[in-house]
């Protein structure tokens, strides 16, 4: 089979080529005016399909190139050009990158959806991109790769790419093309947890028991707590926590207060919201598989443990909740809002105080 290079008609590679997956060669045209043709010919060590099977040799030289080397295929990039030359002609490098979209911010987004089946392939197209964003002046370059796509961390960790983050199905990997320092956003650095300060109408107070804790806590009682999942609310995420570990169910009233602490998991910082709940149920049902016990406990016991006076954070959250039941201190309402910065809905807690009076309605 023969192929001439005579025209810019748009060929898809994966017709001649079917392991580089979905690259497009867009500018298929002679160089300098020279004609030639592509043989296509069938590998017959492979059972993977048709290899293009070219010898490519500089026409015009660049102070630097990249040479790579696919499969029976060898092609050299100048980094001072867009066109990969050869002997049969020029085809246009801006084909040879892997498949992404920008990003508002001058930089590149690569489709983990689109990764080349083939590890060759995908150093190769690394190496081509990388060089076809610089010319084109991108920035940073985030890389996806999913669970099953392991195989190619090494290859973008040799090709210069840096960990970011990491979620239980994939792996997010960067590279900062320009010189200088790295302006990307660094990975999360925060974990969200909540308490709930549940009362109810005998003035006890809903506590428990954790199975896990440190020596110091052992044989002590405590409020309900939890981390917030992604993507949940803290006043939906607090009631969650609470009915899960004591099978209480409640509504949110307000948060009370906000502690925030540094180097707490990982080296990450934590923020941990104090809540304040209406009982709506009574009877206890325990989390076994976290929580040793719970009960309701009358609020003056519960001040008076060593577990709480001996510690004066705790001791504050107390104090501050005790004045929010007298109506002496005002906690945060959360109130739907949006903006045009990111164009959705999103949670402000604050609070309104009318006139020299406050708006805090009690338990």
């Amino acid at each position: 089979m023969e192929l001439k290079l005579l025209s810019s008609k748009s060929l898809s590679v994966s017709e001649i080529i079917p392991n580089l997956g979905r690259i497009s060669l867009n500018s298929l045209v002679n160089s300098r005016g020279v004609g030639g043709c592509v043989n296509v010919s069938k590998d017959p060590c492979s059972s993977r399909g048709n290899y293009l099977k070219a010898s490519y040799s500089s026409v015009k030289r660049s102070r630097q190139s990249v040479d790579w080397v696919g499969q029976d295929n060898k092609f050299g990039i100048g980094n001072d050009s867009s066109w990969i030359i050869g002997t049969s002609g020029a085809i246009s490098s801006s084909s040879l990158v892997l498949d992404s979209y920008d990003d508002e911010y001058d930089g590149v987004i690569v489709n983990p959806e689109s990764l080349p089946s083939n590890t060759n392939t995908f150093a190769a197209l690394l190496q081509s991109s990388l060089s076809h964003w610089k010319l084109k002046g991108k920035k940073g370059v985030w890389l996806k790769l999913p669970l099953e796509r392991s195989e190619l961390v090494p290859i973008a960790v040799k090709g210069g790419f840096k960990y970011h983050h990491a979620e239980e199905g994939y792996l997010m990997l960067t590279y900062w093309i320009p010189e200088g320092p790295c302006m990307l956003p660094s990975n999360a650095s925060h974990q969200v947890g909540v308490g709930g300060f549940v009362l109810n109408d005998k003035n006890e107070v809903l506590v428990v028991q954790e199975k896990h804790c440190s020596p110091a806590f052992v044989g002590g009682w405590k409020l309900p707590t939890g981390f917030i999942l992604e993507s949940e609310e803290i006043y939906t995420g607090v009631v969650r926590e609470i009915q899960e570990e004591t099978g209480v169910n409640t509504e949110f009233v307000e948060v009370i207060a906000f502690r925030h602490a540094h180097n707490v998991a990982f080296e990450k910082s934590d923020l941990f919201f104090i809540c304040m709940l209406r009982p709506l149920s009574s009877q206890i049902k325990v989390d076994d598989i976290e929580i040793q016990d719970a009960k309701w406990m009358p609020l003056s016991e519960f001040i008076e443990q060593p577990l709480i006076q001996e510690d004066g954070m705790f001791k504050k959250i107390l104090d501050i909740c005790i004045a929010r039941l007298g109506k002496r201190y005002c906690g945060l309402l959360p109130h739907q809002v949006i903006s045009k910065f990111d164009g959705g809905s999103s949670s402000l807690y604050y609070n309104v105080v009318e006139g020299q009076t406050s708006n805090c309605l009690g338990i």
